[in-house]
């Protein structure tokens, strides 16, 4: 017998239901789309805090640092304060006891409401706990969006902040920017900030911009080089450099990029809130969760030979006449051979 088709909402789909005052007590988001998980997790947030009376009664876990029934325990015991708790899990797909959670969405207390992303596809939804969340609509997809579905959230996106952009621009710019919808938020941003009080996005505002929105930064570079994409990061690495960006000033902010990777473990250790943990490390929370990423990628073995491998680059361009340029080379490359 072929299986049957299940039809899972899209995360999207809360707005609606928390404008109307339905808050579920479990949120279960899966899928490739990070953006999608973000702005659910931002949208729960802002609905179930004004309920909350304690700064306790709000906590986040990883997947890889705790047993799954002791998070659950957690989930299940009275708030410190008298409203409710927020409980969020994040990196689902890396927990081993995955069939504990039946029990906990069976019977989930009132007084919790609980956010777990799984990063990735589920393979079979007729397994445990995937059938149970199912069972009880607890489940949502973070589904990246294509085409003109993307055309139509960007002209939705843009009325929703007092502006307007035809579909045909809209798709201009996703040509330009990329699908990736982090990237043309941020895009977006720098386009509202010049368009001032204008009320159009045109396709001369977005040419005049297209040209800034193609250049390199080095956060460009760090994404790269935390993927351990090295064709990427000696591409960037070259056009940083070609463009004026100084080698010391790379080495500089790359050897600050790897000390604050090593201190991910420390802060999750510690239940540090990712906006607090982004100032620690010295980024903004938007870009903290590639820092994560990054640190799943790097072994503390790879830290140190990246940190090596900067201090060498460092110090030849002091003690010696080396090429920079080649310099710059053999840095990236020592980093991700």
């Amino acid at each position: 017998m072929a299986k049957q088709k299940v039809n899972i909402p899209a995360i999207g789909q809360i707005a609606a239901e928390l404008k109307n005052g339905k808050l579920l007590p479990v949120y279960f988001f899966f899928g490739d789309d990070t953006y999608s998980f973000d702005t659910g997790l931002t949208l729960i947030d802002k609905a179930v805090s004004p309920f909350i009376s304690s700064d306790f009664d709000k906590e986040t876990f990883y997947g890889e640092d705790k047993n799954l029934s002791e998070i659950l325990n957690v989930a299940s015991a009275f708030p410190f304060g008298t409203g409710k708790k927020f409980i969020t899990i994040k990196d689902f797909e890396k927990i081993k006891d995955k069939k504990s959670l039946v029990n906990y969405i069976t019977s989930p207390p009132d007084f919790t409401v609980l956010v777990i992303i799984h990063e990735g596809k589920i393979a079979n939804f007729e397994t445990e706990p995937y059938h149970s969340l199912v069972k009880h609509n607890f489940i949502f997809e973070a589904k990246e969006l294509k085409g003109e579905y993307l055309v139509e959230w960007l002209v939705a996106f843009a009325k929703n902040k007092g502006k307007y952009i035809s579909s045909e621009n809209a798709r201009y710019l996703i040509d330009i920017v990329g699908e990736n919808r982090e990237m043309i938020e941020a895009q977006l941003d720098k386009i509202f900030i010049y368009l001032n009080e204008e009320k159009e996005i045109t396709f001369d505002s977005i040419k005049s911009l297209s040209t800034k929105f193609k250049k390199y930064t080095i956060f460009d570079l760090q994404n790269a080089i935390g993927k351990k994409d090295k064709e990427t990061a000696l591409k960037i690495a070259l056009n940083l450099f070609e463009n004026g960006d100084e080698l010391i000033g790379i080495i500089a902010m790359l050897t600050k990029y790897f000390a604050s990777i090593s201190r991910i473990h420390e802060l999750q250790a510690n239940k540090i809130p990712l906006d607090t943990a982004a100032k620690i490390v010295g980024t903004h929370h938007f870009y903290y969760k590639d820092y994560l990423k990054a640190r799943s990628t790097y072994s503390d073995k790879d830290i140190y030979k990246a940190v090596n491998a900067l201090l060498k680059a460092d110090t030849s361009i002091k003690t010696s006449s080396f090429d920079e340029k080649t310099t710059l080379i053999m840095l990236i490359s020592e980093i991700l051979c």
